[in-house]
């Protein structure tokens, strides 16, 4: 689907979606409780499904209700099992070590980008501690054998998923771990969202220490926090002139990506941004920067292992919008020249076109984006949402 917006101011107010973040980190603990759990989360999209189905191939049931999803945790686990992850990246490194700790053999299928992003050093250290993993076709990865407790070290800097998954998958051991992080650890918030999410069920992690074995408390219901991350587009809007409001935030919440509440004001100014602990903002950001005074943002090597080649395709949506940006091997640079319009392809990547389309309430032509149909990979009532506002497009099928 491609859509051409006119450009129009929006006004109103947005309720934030679920946390796709928190969403993933409950409902695997939601599979390992001893009861049953309600997660309360109204909206989802396709990464959550992803992992709720991976879930059930593993042996839990989980049901899409009204209000979210019901979990009745791992009943019989299977002996062999087809674990279908789409494109989604957090699906895929949670559940690679899981699969290892629970001594399932286990096919990951992967659609996307997703074979190509890297699973590195993960895959070596899993293969240290216990499991056979294999490549049967490019699309995807076969995990034999069992991980067994000890001594975890692997570098920080590369993915926090693989920090999240390792400590998931330890408390399903039998034994003690300890996680040994090398480097520099990046996305920290990430990391202490999943400690914060074990702790509901009663497992908690001191200095990525854990007891392996040990029965998760199911709280019976959990509510899932509003998203950060989906609404920084709405933040942005407000923040480039619209009558924008968002509702049903947690400003005390351990998500990474609340930050945009002070990098928004700082865009008044040219300034420099480390994104190495929020990559996911620097899309929506950089449009908010070439409309001001331009930035520039550190620590961008990991957006290259995105959906698309984050560096690349800001670049080029910019820049197809009248704008300017360049990047060096850390560092990507927006000069504030304003936006005027242009077709924008997504790259199927969802924060692409939600930027682009955000971008078009400040442009003075219409704005183009082909594949806005990857929004539904994170926020699928994105557009019905942006019309809402006051936004107008047109959208063709191909």
């Amino acid at each position: 689907m491609d859509i051409t917006i006119t450009p129009s101011g929006l006004s109103g107010s947005v309720k934030a979606i679920a946390s796709k973040s928190q969403a993933h980190r409950l409902l695997i603990c939601a599979a390992f409780a001893d009861n049953p759990t309600e997660l309360l989360c109204s909206q989802t999209n396709r990464d959550m499904d992803a992992t709720a189905d991976c879930l059930n191939a593993l042996g839990a049931k989980i049901i899409r209700t009204s209000s979210g999803y019901q979990v009745t945790p791992l009943l019989q686990i299977p002996k062999t099992a087809q674990l279908r992850c789409h494109d989604s990246g957090s699906t895929l490194r949670f559940l690679l070590p899981v699969a290892g700790a629970l001594g399932v053999d286990a096919t990951f299928v992967l659609e996307g980008r997703l074979p190509q992003r890297p699973l590195s050093p993960l895959w070596e250290e899993m293969e240290r501690m216990g499991c056979r993993l294999s490549r049967p076709t490019a699309e995807t990865i076969r995990c034999q054998g069992r991980l067994r407790a000890g001594d975890y070290v692997i570098d920080g800097g590369v993915s926090s998923q693989f920090i999240t998954g390792l400590l998931l998958a330890a408390t399903r051991m039998s034994g003690v771990s300890q996680l040994h992080l090398t480097g520099k650890v990046e996305s920290r918030p990430y990391i202490a969202m999943t400690q914060e999410a074990m702790a509901l069920f009663g497992c908690y992690s001191q200095e990525y220490h854990i007891t392996g074995g040990v029965p998760f408390h199911s709280p019976g219901r959990v509510q899932v926090e509003g998203d950060w991350s989906n609404a920084a587009f709405f933040l942005a809007a407000q923040a480039l002139g619209n009558y924008v409001t968002v509702q049903n935030l947690n400003i005390r919440s351990a998500q990474g990506d609340r930050t945009v509440q002070q990098l928004l004001p700082a865009l008044k100014e040219n300034t420099v941004i480390n994104a190495a602990d929020t990559p996911d903002l620097v899309p929506i950001l950089a449009v908010v920067a070439a409309c001001n005074q331009g930035a520039a943002f550190t620590g961008i090597r990991r957006l290259r292992l995105k959906e698309s080649d984050r560096v690349a395709s800001v670049i080029a949506m910019l820049t197809a919008l009248g704008g300017k940006a360049e990047a060096a091997e850390d560092t990507l640079t927006v000069y504030g020249t304003g936006l005027t319009g242009g077709i924008v392809d997504s790259c199927n990547d969802h924060r692409i076109a939600m930027s682009a389309a955000i971008a078009a309430t400040v442009c003075k032509q219409p704005v183009t984006i082909l594949g806005a149909e990857c929004v539904e990979k994170s926020y699928p009532q994105f557009f019905d949402e942006y019309r809402r506002l006051g936004g107008s497009y047109e959208q063709y099928l191909r």
